[in-house]
């Protein structure tokens, strides 16, 4: 695996730190939200979610309950953050490097493929075909959560390895909602969104830095994709993409700014001259801030929300649900659970040995096949993509199967993870 050195590894520090935290606030909120389902106050708690909201602009309204809010309006700005990650993996991380990302992206493949296969098999006949996407998703934060409770035992190439075959899994899982999860489509519609999108690009060509203009092309290509029958958070993985990677001012150009603005600063002081300095410090903090390329601007501003807040509000609306014998006991809810907890270790350490054997890929350095078993029972955590993609695949009471199959799984996974990677990974001298 490559060896990142300190200003690489600032981004994806910083990134582990905020999952591992977002983890638990997550976990808190998902045990709470079942708390509140399976109490005397569930009937009150489920409504709630179900109240209406409607925004009006001009002669047109748009009305949605406030659980449909989070998952299409919310959840659109989570998406928004993994377009952000894929591009920083494919322009900076382990996606850069062809070699590297040989095994992320085979695991990451067979942790899709055999998961969707084991689904499709454990159903059988019955109902609930529609499925089959459900256990192809990871956690990324429960993950990095439960990885962060082993502590430095946790070589930092398995974390990259994990934290790559996540982000391309989300790829995956994207895909799938844009291709399989998306209904009665709307040609005028998604051409209107996609000109937003070319005209987000021709912003970005330009120069453009006002954060609202964004906000405001942003928001029109959401609504685009909100009617055009494909589901409107595609549009945030998009422009996630369009988001530029590079900065808008280089370190030589920095560099000159402050050479020029010491200069300033030592010319003699008189009145004439402060507005000129105060201008000169403008200057400064604005080519200060133009140093960082706006997607790692955007996802180191948008990243803490994302995990401390969107995501639990989303867990708040959508893991409330009763857990009763019917929906533990369904076909549907076994099958997710099954492609979770086999399918997702089983295609992951099928497809790597693949890579290893016939594409030269290697095993992350300080690595065992053992801590990678570990690891891919972790990776079936499928949780908050696997409950996203739950609600666009059914209704009501199989919803609910599909939901409880994916909490039953993911808590498995977990913990057959945990418990594999505790006796594989060697002790530190602080455990001893």
């Amino acid at each position: 695996m490559t060896t990142f050195n300190n200003e690489k590894e600032r981004p994806f520090l910083h990134f582990l730190h905020v999952e591992a935290a977002g983890g638990v606030v997550l976990l808190l909120c998902a045990i709470l939200a079942l708390v509140f389902a399976n109490s005397p106050w569930a009937s009150s708690y489920l409504a709630f979610w179900q109240i209406p909201i409607s925004i009006s602009f001009a002669d047109h309204t748009l009305t949605h309950s406030i659980q449909a809010w989070i998952n299409d309006g919310l959840m659109t700005i989570f998406f928004f953050v993994i377009g952000l990650e894929i591009k920083r993996e494919l322009v900076a991380g382990e996606l850069k490097s062809t070699q590297a990302a040989i095994l992320p992206i085979a695991a990451a493949l067979g942790g899709m493929l055999l998961p969707a296969t084991i689904y499709t098999l454990a159903l059988g006949d019955h109902e609930g075909a529609a499925g089959w996407g459900i256990p192809m998703a990871t956690d990324i934060a429960f993950v990095v959560g439960f990885l962060s409770l082993l502590g430095k035992r946790v070589p930092k190439s398995l974390k990259i390895f994990v934290l790559s075959l996540a982000i391309v899994d989300d790829l995956g899982a994207i895909i799938v909602i844009a291709a399989v999860y998306s209904h009665n489509l709307s040609l005028t519609a998604l051409s209107l969104g996609f000109l937003g999108l070319a005209a987000t690009m021709i912003l970005n060509r330009i120069g453009v830095r006002q954060v609202p203009a964004y906000i405001v092309v942003g928001s029109l290509v959401w609504l685009a994709f909100l009617f055009s029958g494909v589901h409107p958070t595609i549009a945030g993985v998009l422009l996630g993409l369009l988001t530029p990677a590079s900065a808008w001012i280089g370190d030589g150009a920095f560099l000159d700014v402050i050479a020029n603005f010491t200069k300033q600063l030592h010319a003699p002081h008189t009145d004439e001259h402060t507005p000129r300095k105060s201008r000169q410090i403008s200057h400064l903090i604005a080519a200060a801030r133009e140093t960082v390329s706006p997607l790692e601007r955007l996802e180191l501003a948008l990243h803490p929300w994302v995990a401390f807040f969107i995501m639990p509000v989303f867990a708040l609306a959508n893991a409330g649900v009763p857990l009763v014998t019917e929906a533990i006991t369904a076909p549907v809810a076994i099958a997710v659970s099954l492609g979770l907890v086999l399918g997702k270790p089983i295609g992951i350490l099928l497809f790597s040995w693949l890579a290893i054997a016939f594409l030269g890929a290697k095993l992350p350095s300080n690595t065992s096949w053992k801590a990678m078993i570990g690891a891919g029972f972790l990776a079936g955590i499928g949780f908050t993509m696997s409950i996203f993609i739950a609600n666009l695949a059914f209704d009501a009471d199989m919803l609910v199967a599909g939901k409880v199959g994916a909490m039953t799984g993911s808590f498995i996974s977990a913990t057959i993870g945990l418990l594999i990677l505790y006796c594989a990974l060697p002790r530190s001298k602080a455990d001893s």
